[in-house]
């Protein structure tokens, strides 16, 4: 068999000891046998709630371990690793089977596809995080050391059966994503921030700094992304909204998404750039790569952390600043966090129409504020007049995002900037969303409404791009709208 290490064979034994579990050999990678409590990709998340130490016999670990053992000296791993994926999988999976049937295992058959899936996903995945990574409906994945893993469903956190034998292969699963994108965690580097191969992103904070074992966080991204049309129907926007949106995406005018942390700004962000048109070139500078653009004419670029020496660092800074060398005609920015800020800002003032970026604010006239407090924080020099006069010359709309107590996740503002009076900066609100009431399963009930601002500032530029009717139109539905439903 192709993956078998030459000349090592399975010897055949009475049955499994069940006095304790057998010591399980290192391996030249970080592969080391990952425990989860079962439970199927597909089970409804109401069923996932259980208490984790009642979902699996302590038998079950023991004969994993003992099969892992064998199983690791039976393959030759640098063999195995030129194998594709699926190869790889089915040769994993007869040789467990030779090996269950050798050591006299007795199980089921649903027990022996279980004990299969779990040992693949440990060799040539990411362990029991596998069947929740697998799941589409999964926003968030948030692992608390060994024996305690949430996720968020529908905007409500839940806990799972899932947990690893212990944090050293807790950390060997984190050390296996971040190493796919050249980064490293260890107690030397015990923070970092890396992302899976669809985009999600992920942070580890690894020990001494996170006391009861790594904190493993992973940002799921769905599988199919989303539209605005769709974001219309799970009602985080009116239809009006979700137009004007749609021209403001379009007629390039420089937007600021805004909101809490999982509010859905990035998912946001994604939506508004669909509507970028084919023929631009479009550059994006993130922290971890996690944009989905789908324009043909993307350049993407992603931060650096210092190596062992502290040497090599790309900063979000060193990004924007290159990037207005190589002709952009967009700059998107995927999380601004600090100084980059200014460099932002400076890219929009000077002919970069229809910049992007997102920061985290609880509401447009905080996020403004935010942006003035990250460049003073950068320790620029400017005064604080100079500083608003800026923002309100780059900046132009800002989306605010929230995500509500019931889970759900709201577009409650769309503002325009408008100018500065005297020294402050001045803003009106296109749309904005009212919560009205609570329903009896504990869901808010609200509606969005148009302020009644009949030619925003941005309508010039609408029409030089052929949208101002369009606009029209939207804005005059909005009031019929509100009028009707009062």
């Amino acid at each position: 068999m192709f993956g078998r290490r030459p000349g090592a064979t399975a010897q055949k034994s009475p049955a499994p000891r069940p006095a304790g579990p057998a010591p399980v050999p290192v391996s030249p990678e970080p592969i080391a046998p990952v425990f989860q409590d079962g439970r199927r990709a597909e089970a409804p998340p109401r069923e996932i709630a259980v208490p984790v130490e009642t979902a699996r016999s302590d038998d079950y670990y023991r004969t994993k371990s003992m099969i892992f053992g064998a199983l690791i000296e039976a393959i030759d791993l640098t063999q195995l690793a030129r194998l594709e994926p699926d190869a790889a999988r089915e040769e994993i999976r007869d040789i467990v089977i030779e090996i269950i049937g050798l050591k006299n295992v007795v199980m089921s058959i649903a027990e022996q596809e279980e004990l299969l899936d779990d040992i693949c996903n440990d060799v040539l995945g990411y362990g029991p995080l596998e069947p929740l990574l697998a799941r589409d409906d999964i926003a968030d994945v948030m692992v608390n050391g060994a024996n305690r893993t949430y996720i968020e469903v529908g905007g409500k956190i839940q806990l799972t059966n899932v947990r690893f034998r212990d944090n050293q292969q807790l950390m060997n699963i984190c050390q296996r994503i971040v190493s796919q994108v050249g980064r490293r965690v260890d107690e030397a580097s015990p923070i970092c921030d890396a992302r899976l191969p669809d985009g999600s992103r992920v942070n580890v904070i690894a020990p001494p700094l996170a006391i009861d074992g790594p904190a493993l966080t992973i940002r799921k991204f769905k599988k199919d992304k989303l539209t605005l049309d769709q974001l219309t129907r799970f009602g985080s926007i009116s239809p009006e909204g979700a137009k004007i949106l749609q021209i403001i995406g379009r007629v390039r005018c420089n937007v600021v998404v805004s909101g809490g942390t999982g509010s859905g700004k990035t998912t946001l962000l994604n939506c508004l750039t669909r509507y970028i048109d084919d023929d631009e070139r479009v550059i994006t500078c993130e922290d971890a790569a996690e944009l989905q653009l789908q324009q043909p004419h993307v350049v993407r670029l992603e931060t650096r952390p210092p190596n062992l020496e502290g040497q090599g660092q790309v900063t979000m800074r060193d990004l924007i600043k290159n990037c207005l060398r190589m002709r952009p005609e967009r700059i998107i920015v995927g999380e601004v966090r600090g100084p980059e800020a200014f460099d932002l800002l400076q890219a929009m003032n000077t002919g970069h129409d229809g910049s992007m970026g997102t920061l985290h604010a609880n509401s447009p006239r905080e996020c403004l504020a935010r942006i003035e407090s990250m460049i003073a924080m950068g320790g620029f020099s400017l005064p604080s007049k100079t500083l608003r006069e800026m923002i309100a010359g780059s900046i132009d709309v800002v989306v605010q995002a929230a995500r509500l107590r019931d889970g759900s996740r709201r577009i409650t503002h769309i503002t325009e900037v408008m100018g500065m009076e005297g020294d402050v900066i001045t803003t009106q609100d296109l749309f904005v969303y009212d919560v009205v009431g609570e329903d009896p399963n504990g869901k808010l009930i609200g509606r969005h409404r148009s302020t009644g601002v009949g030619r925003p500032r941005f309508w010039e530029r609408a029409r030089y791009y052929g949208e101002d009717r369009a606009l029209a139109a939207a804005l005059d539905a909005a009031e019929v709208r509100v009028e009707e439903t009062a």
